[in-house]
């Protein structure tokens, strides 16, 4: 990989073209920081604010940070010609390994969103050994049901796109009570997305199967995530709930990556000031100033809907 990728790129994928932005450069064999944005944003609306955020600049100078957008959903995409299928999530998937080998990453540490952290996983499921660590931020593991989707298919016709789109990004609470941010994600989603484009990831998504993770000895073959897991959700939340794009909660979600991060053997002299964190495993790690993988060696804690993993970590923000 040269020195330095910084920028727009567009990568040829098995399931057509990805946008994605690379930012800073690599760092020796330091795994690069993955990053998929939720359903009804892009990785500007999703994370900028949160990369911006003056304690994320600590862990950035570290590691080379690759922001993927959902086929078509970037800032100016032309919309898909009449009858383009969209990829399914799990050929969204399997999009990834293309730009992992593009840019010559190893492996890498992803941090998803709602319909991105089902991708994550999904790819974490489907190509272990490309993944060191998953951040999920409001997962839904689970496929809709009979009663689900007929109610996302009436909302559908009551409702305008970005405010069925909302209704997935906010709980009822933050609807009703944080009112000027919930206006400016309504424009931002009605005017930055390509609304047809938006329909069809908005479709897929809610298309899509459970999970099925169990725990390894419960099910012949399990399927569980062999890496670290950071799980993230809101303090009153449903499963999707919460922006990370607005900073709701930029310092408790930074805390909390860098003391993930350092139980995989990073950044062990990063300071730790105002984590406040509920329901977290112990995390212990050998070593790896050099940036080397390291091998962790922890305490598990297993999460219900996610299965057994090498350890997980669960943050209430």
């Amino acid at each position: 990989m040269p020195e330095c990728w910084d920028g727009e790129h567009d990568i040829e994928t098995p399931y057509g073209l990805l946008h994605v932005v690379i930012r800073g450069s690599p760092k020796g064999n330091r795994p690069a920081i993955l990053t998929y944005h939720d359903v009804g944003l892009n990785h500007k609306l999703c994370f900028n604010t949160f990369f911006n955020f003056e304690d994320m600049q600590e862990i950035t100078k570290h590691f080379v940070v690759c922001h993927v957008d959902a086929p078509g959903q970037q800032v100016g995409a032309s919309q898909f010609p009449q009858g383009y299928q969209f990829p399914s999530m799990e050929q969204l998937a399997a999009m990834l390994p293309s730009v992992v080998q593009h840019f010559g990453f190893k492996y890498v540490i992803g941090i998803g969103v709602g319909a991105g952290a089902y991708v994550l996983a999904k790819f974490a499921l489907i190509f272990p050994d490309l993944v060191e660590g998953l951040v999920l931020v409001n997962i839904d593991p689970n496929g809709k049901g009979w009663i689900d989707w007929a109610a996302t298919k009436l909302s559908g016709l009551t409702s305008t796109l970005p405010d069925t789109v909302l209704s997935h990004l906010f709980s009822q609470e933050e609807l009703v009570n944080n009112t000027e941010l919930v206006q400016s994600y309504r424009q931002q989603i009605g005017n930055v997305v390509n609304q047809a484009n938006l329909q069809l990831f908005w479709n897929m998504y809610n298309s899509r199967r459970d999970l099925d993770i169990n725990r390894p000895g419960t099910v012949l073959n399990a399927k569980t995530l062999r890496c670290p897991v950071m799980l993230v959700v809101g303090d009153n939340a449903p499963a999707e709930d919460g922006v990370v794009s607005e900073g709701l909660w930029p310092g408790k979600l930074t805390e909390a990556f860098k003391y993930f991060l350092q139980g995989m053997g990073y950044m062990p002299s990063a300071s730790m000031t105002r984590l406040a964190r509920s329901r977290t495993a112990s995390l212990t790690s050998a070593s790896s100033v050099d940036g080397s993988r390291p091998q962790a060696c922890t305490h598990s804690e297993s999460s219900e809907g996610l299965g057994q993993v090498s350890h997980t970590m669960e943050v209430s923000c």
